[in-house]
């Protein structure tokens, strides 16, 4: 036991006396001490020997000892609260030495607003809060005020009247600061309400911080803002919130220098970077060159670039601020190899067909990017990645390769797909089909479809490859079975065929495309002869070699704003019906899309087709030209344009010509479509263009992330005996 201790002892002694002698003065207070002479001792010497602890030399406890014990002792009470008397009786004049010490709770929190920081002197609101009436502190949101920014406009006027050159940028800068303040600010977000003063400083401390952030932004880093409440003159009236720009001097680049190696071009890095030396230093501008340098640098062949920290010292002195930019350019690569992992559901060898670069071509990322998409494209994955590794070996030249490592997770290969929709003349036709796309790897896909319709019905069975041999070039072979019952004609069609195409997809929209095939039919259809004047059923055996070649210039493959499409469709064949016929058909189309405004949209299109090489007599009715419908011209139905027999029924023509023109408004995911339709088929192989039947109607759109939903109705404007007045139409897209 050392000196200490022995202090606390007495101490602890000296405690213990004052306790115990105040109940016992307070049992007698008009007792008084004798003036003179020796006081009598308020104890006697065996109490006070009795009440000193033990000074044997036993070891203190340690503290967790302690604390456990007090912890303890406060769970079974004090001897107050084990008696039930008070502890301010007197008749309570000593404590038990077995008594735990009660332990004082902290005190609950009232204020959150007590652990901020107090705000500087000068923004320090002096007017004392009006007394809130019972009614006003009843009332969420009782309290109003209006907020209201000083100094920008004397900043501007200053500046203005400092350098005439630097009108039209000053004003823009103060113009920037107002609007984005007015755009984030609380105080301006929560219309002028408040439920409290306290709550009306809170926001104007955050919108000073705001405001402050805003001005650094632009250049202004010495700037300042003051923030004064003021209470309204009138009885009730709103409060007046108002920020003090002091916006300082604005700082301007300086010297630019870049702390980086050599790179190739010797301006790759200056080159890109868009801030001159002299203009303001706007947070912006220079977070948008910063980010512009990670984007090219690679696109340029350095897949491993990194851009470091800025630094810009400012001179208060000459209010320039010289700014420094570390780049890690990191190695010139070539493209190397590629590497794959994960759940491959394609090798190698086989992104190695999707990908528009060669292995020894110089990285950019723009390639990496447009690879990754056309693995997503083939629907096959569920994720993927693609990113840059280090390679081996060099090229002759010296120059390292980069690797590509392809992550990828399979994705269900199975897939269901339905569609319906209705037109006059066709009705309703719902179609579903059940795919596996990869049932033959790499992307060889199994497809069964049927069709159900009022008026057709059909299945068919394809095996379709996809990427095959080259990026977007697909094979189909397909066999299926129709039956089909219209006006004009009544057939039942067996077809096989083999389709080799290259195609444009929702992602990659082509501005050229081809396809190329080869099919043979037989079909068994019933028509009107004229020669006859009878309806007759005959067996048509053809085969055909269909050509298409197609020209895209048009900003979106389903719903096109701008741009120009030509498609030509040329079939050369032969028909063993009644003899060996050989005869070639020609179709070519034209569209154009201007918009007027952004919401706005004209669009145009034209059709002309001849059949050559055959009478229209020993054509198959299937193989002939129609025109009205959904797809055709509006307001008539289905395949009724064209020579009709005597129950008006079409009979179907070797040449046809269209035109149409849509005005198309939209608002948001809705919109509104005019249409005039006009065309005519005829006998003859030349189309005569006169005749003309014009349909007119209206349309809506719903646009959807797949394409728009169309509802159109028509009506025409020349009928003839056995055409409806109106012809309605739904289905997927836009008519053209």
């Amino acid at each position: 036991m050392g000196p200490g201790d022995v202090c606390l002892i007495q101490t602890i002694a000296i405690l213990y006396l004052s306790s115990a002698a105040a109940p016992l003065l307070a049992q007698n207070p008009a007792v008084e001490p004798p003036a003179t002479g020796p006081r009598a001792p308020v104890i006697t010497d065996t109490e006070f020997n009795g009440a000193i602890p033990s000074l044997d030399d036993a070891p203190l406890e340690s503290i967790e000892a302690w604390q456990a014990d007090q912890e303890n002792r406060a769970a079974d009470g004090s001897v107050a609260q084990r008696t039930g008397q008070n502890p301010a009786d007197p008749a309570i004049s000593t404590v038990q030495d077995n008594d735990a010490v009660k332990l004082l709770p902290d005190p609950p929190v009232t204020d959150l607003q007590l652990d901020d920081p107090l705000p500087p002197i000068e923004n320090f609101d002096t007017e004392p809060p009006p007394e809130p009436t019972q009614a006003a502190e009843r009332e969420v949101g009782a309290v109003r005020y209006i907020l209201r920014m000083d100094g920008l406009d004397a900043a501007a006027t200053a500046e203005l009247a400092k350098d005439a050159d630097g009108i039209a940028v000053e004003a823009a800068a103060w113009n920037d600061v107002r609007s984005r303040f007015y755009d984030l600010s609380s105080l301006k977000e929560k219309g002028g309400r408040a439920d409290s003063r306290a709550e009306i400083g809170q926001r104007a401390r955050a919108d000073r911080q705001l405001l402050l952030d805003i001005l650094n932004g632009q250049g202004f880093f010495d700037a300042d803002v003051q923030v004064k409440i003021e209470t309204s003159a009138t009885q009730g009236g709103p409060v007046n919130v108002v920020l003090t720009v002091l916006p300082g001097r604005r700082y301007y680049l300086g010297q630019i220098a870049f702390a980086a190696p050599a790179v190739q071009p010797a301006d790759l890095i200056s080159g890109y970077f868009a801030p001159k030396t002299g203009e303001a230093i706007v947070a912006d501008v220079i977070l948008a060159a910063e980010a512009k340098l990670s984007v090219q640098l690679p696109q340029n062949g350095y897949p491993f670039a990194n851009v470091g920290q800025r630094d810009i010292l400012l001179d208060s002195g000459t209010g320039m601020g010289d700014y420094t930019l570390p780049v890690d350019p990191g190695a010139r690569s070539y493209f190397g190899q590629l590497r794959t992992e994960g759940t491959a559901t394609f090798d190698a060898s086989h992104v190695a067909i999707l990908r528009r670069f060669k292995t020894g071509d110089l990285y950019d990322s723009r390639k990496v990017d447009d690879l990754r998409a056309a693995l997503i494209a083939t629907g096959l994955l569920s994720t993927v990645s693609v990113e840059a590794v280090p390679g081996e070996g060099v090229a002759p030249d010296g120059t390292p390769y980069a690797d590509l490592r392809v992550r990828q997770e399979a994705a269900p290969p199975r897939s269901l797909a339905a569609s319906a929709g209705y037109g006059t003349g066709q009705g309703f036709r719902a179609e579903g089909s059940w795919t596996h796309r990869n049932l033959f790897p790499p992307e060889g896909a199994l497809r069964v479809a049927a069709l159900l319709g009022t008026k057709e019905q059909a299945a068919s069975i394809a095996f379709d490859r996809a990427n095959a041999g080259r990026r977007d070039r697909n094979i189909e072979i397909s066999l299926s079975a129709l039956h089909s019952n219209f006006d004009a004609f009544e057939a039942y069609t067996g077809r096989l065929a083999m389709t080799m195409a290259l195609v444009s997809t929702p992602i990659w929209q082509k501005k050229f495309t081809w396809s190329m095939g080869a099919e043979i039919l037989g079909t068994s259809e019933d028509a009107f002869e004229l020669a006859r004047g009878a309806r007759d059923r005959r067996v048509y055996y053809v085969g055909a070699l269909p050509v298409q070649v197609g020209f895209d210039r048009s900003n979106d493959l389903l719903d096109p704003v701008r741009g120009y499409r030509v498609n030509l469709r040329v079939s050369p064949e032969a028909s063993l019906g009644t003899g060996k016929q050989i005869y070639a058909r020609a179709i070519l189309d034209g569209s154009y899309y201007y918009p007027v405004q952004d919401n706005i949209v004209v669009a145009a299109r034209a059709r002309v087709g001849t059949i050559a090489g055959i009478s229209r007599d020993n054509l198959a009715p299937s193989r002939r030209f129609y025109g009205g419908g959904g797809g055709s011209v509006r307001g008539f139905g289905y395949q009724r344009l064209g020579p009709l027999d005597p129950k008006y029924d079409p009979i179907g023509g070797r040449s046809v010509n269209e035109i149409a023109l849509e005005g198309r408004y939209r608002f948001g995911n809705f919109g509104v479509v005019g249409f005039v339709d006009a065309g005519q088929a005829y006998e003859s192989s030349i189309p005569k263009f006169d005749d003309w039947r014009v349909g007119v109607g209206i349309g809506g759109r719903f646009y959807t992330n797949f394409g728009p939903i169309r509802l159109d109705l028509a009506t025409p404007l020349n009928r003839r005996p056995g055409d409806s007045r109106f012809s309605v139409y739904v289905s997927i897209g836009q008519a053209f």
